[in-house]
């Protein structure tokens, strides 16, 4: 089975109050979306990789990847459902048939391990609908009332942490996107759009650890996790 893939990076990442948009910051010696980007060129069933970008963006063509003929530059738009949608719409042109599956995954999400990106695949591939990685809620969860006060603790069973990769046919994500957006449908995932159309994504069980950096401090938790990986971090025992 082959996928196409793709990864939307037109956002500015305000949050991180950065120099830069948050998938260049640097981490390791590459920046974050160089880590994100080798997760899949080094998968056998990869196709293509769509890259949604900022149209003013002037990091990437400093990026070692930037040449790579497995990647395609389109222009994303304002919100990231609109950029997965500019990816969606060229695919066509890239070979991609109605009925192939696309992976959509985040910019700024480095830490996905082969063994989960292989889970995903080998589960959905025969699936009427497609799904996502997620893993079950650990913590207490509260709502809260308009005062920012606890109204009530919520129930962790069947609450899940939506996670990326998100996996579905080109068709009927295409649609699902185009259909959400005309009707002005806030979609936050992919999930969420097919979730509009009436269907039931399937949940991938997946790592914890494949955390998305949205603020300054997850910056400095994907470093560590980073040299862990690497074996640069030795625990006290």
């Amino acid at each position: 089975m082959k996928f196409w893939l793709i990864i939307p990076a037109a956002g500015v990442g305000s949050r991180m109050q950065a120099d830069c948009p948050k998938q260049y910051l640097r981490v390791a010696g590459k920046s974050i979306l160089e880590h994100t980007l080798g997760i899949f060129l080094r998968h056998p069933q990869l196709q293509q990789i769509v890259l949604p970008l900022a149209v003013h963006d002037r990091w990437w063509q400093r990026s070692r990847l930037a040449d790579d003929l497995r990647i395609t530059r389109v222009d994303g738009g304002k919100e990231r459902a609109d950029s997965v949608l500019a990816g969606l719409r060229a695919l066509p042109a890239l070979g991609a048939a109605a009925e192939d599956w696309v992976l959509v995954h985040d910019a700024a999400r480095p830490l996905l391990q082969q063994g989960d990106l292989q889970l995903l695949l080998d589960s959905l591939q025969d699936d009427p609908v497609g799904g996502l990685l997620a893993c079950p809620v650990r913590d207490t969860l509260k709502r809260a009332d308009a005062n920012g006060r606890v109204e009530s603790t919520l129930s962790r069973e069947c609450i899940w942490h939506a996670l990326t990769p998100q996996m579905f046919r080109l068709q009927a994500l295409t649609d699902a996107l185009e259909g959400a957006l005309a009707q002005g449908i806030a979609i936050t995932d992919e999930a969420s759009a097919m979730e509009w159309r009436g269907l039931s994504p399937r949940l991938v069980p997946g790592r914890s650890d494949n955390i998305k950096v949205t603020r300054p401090e997850d910056l400095q938790l994907l470093t560590v996790l980073q040299q862990v990986a690497n074996g640069q971090v030795v625990a006290d025992v």
